[in-house]
Parts: C-alpha cells; sequence; structure tokens
C-alpha cells in the first residue's frame, strides 16, 4: 500500500454520537455537517474495521471544517482511537488511546474548509489496531483549549473525515 493512500472516509451521516457532550446534525446548503460548539468541548464518534491493506505504517486522519460564522481564529481538534480487538475489550467501557491534537486557521470566508491532519504512529498512539480490525474514531472540537488555542467564534462545522495510511 501507497503511503498516503485513503484508507477510510467518513461523512456527518455516519456519525454514531456518545450519550452526551456530542456534536450536532445540521445542514449547510443541504450538506450535512456536525456542529461543534465554541464554548464547550463536544464529540463524534465513527466506528469502522481498518482495511486489510493497511500496510503498518501510522495513520493522518484529516478534518475537513467549515464555520457557521467565523473568518477568523483557530480551531483545535482532537481525535482518539479505540481498537475492539477480540477475545479482551469489554463493549461496556470506552478505552480509547491518548489524544492527538492538530490546530488550523479558520477561512477567511463563511463557508469555505479547511483540512486539519492529525497524526498517529502506528503502536499505542493508534491502540495497537492492527489490518482487519474493528475499531472507534473520536473527533473532539477541544473548544476549552486543553491540547491547543481555539478561538473561532461559533459553531465549527464538521464536513468530512479522511483516514489514510501516514
Amino acid at each position: 500500500m501507497a503511503s498516503g493512500e485513503t484508507l477510510l472516509i467518513f461523512t456527518p451521516l455516519n456519525n454514531e454520537p456518545p450519550a452526551a457532550a456530542f456534536a450536532t446534525f445540521d445542514t449547510r446548503n443541504l450538506h450535512p455537517v456536525l456542529d461543534f460548539d465554541a464554548d464547550s468541548d463536544e464529540e463524534a464518534v465513527f466506528s469502522a474495521i481498518l482495511p486489510r491493506r493497511y500496510g503498518g505504517g501510522g495513520l493522518t486522519v484529516t478534518c475537513y471544517w467549515a464555520f457557521t460564522s467565523a473568518t477568523s481564529g483557530l480551531i483545535s481538534t482532537e481525535a482518539q482511537i479505540e481498537r475492539i480487538d477480540t477475545g479482551s475489550l469489554d463493549l461496556d467501557a470506552d478505552s480509547f488511546a491518548a489524544i492527538q491534537a492538530a490546530g488550523g486557521t479558520a477561512p477567511g470566508t463563511s463557508g469555505q474548509t479547511v483540512a486539519i491532519n492529525i497524526l498517529f504512529t502506528a503502536g499505542a498512539q493508534m491502540d495497537s489496531l492492527a489490518a482487519g480490525e474493528p475499531f472507534r474514531l473520536k473527533i473532539r472540537r477541544d473548544a476549552n483549549g486543553t491540547s491547543a488555542t481555539d478561538s473561532a467564534t461559533g459553531d465549527a462545522e464538521l464536513v468530512a473525515v479522511e483516514v489514510k495510511e501516514t
């Protein structure tokens, strides 16, 4: 498999919202988006099976964001992976690996998108996820600035998420 090859794509319609602090479904000119508040951390969760063609390197998770009204400011995006390994994971409790984070700048025009790449090295950052295994991916807007400054006002709108091999 070539480095940078797309493995998975998630849209807002694939979201499996957590019980609390979840991003809300919305549309923008009929494009499905997930709205993440500017004042509190909110999350979206996506489930998949890592394709068997995955070669064992790291992963890059690219989040495509638009903003309801912001035309300046920063966004802080966090991601976590939870491996659903057979025989040991208890589905009754979360077991996501440590947060990986990256930031970006709101485009100068409302409605344009920005791509934010979050890098995961193979191993612990990916919860030791291997090809052919089910997993969950959690995306969070770090509105309170735990990982980095988040100063973009209003909702951030998640348009799509791409997972590729690094």
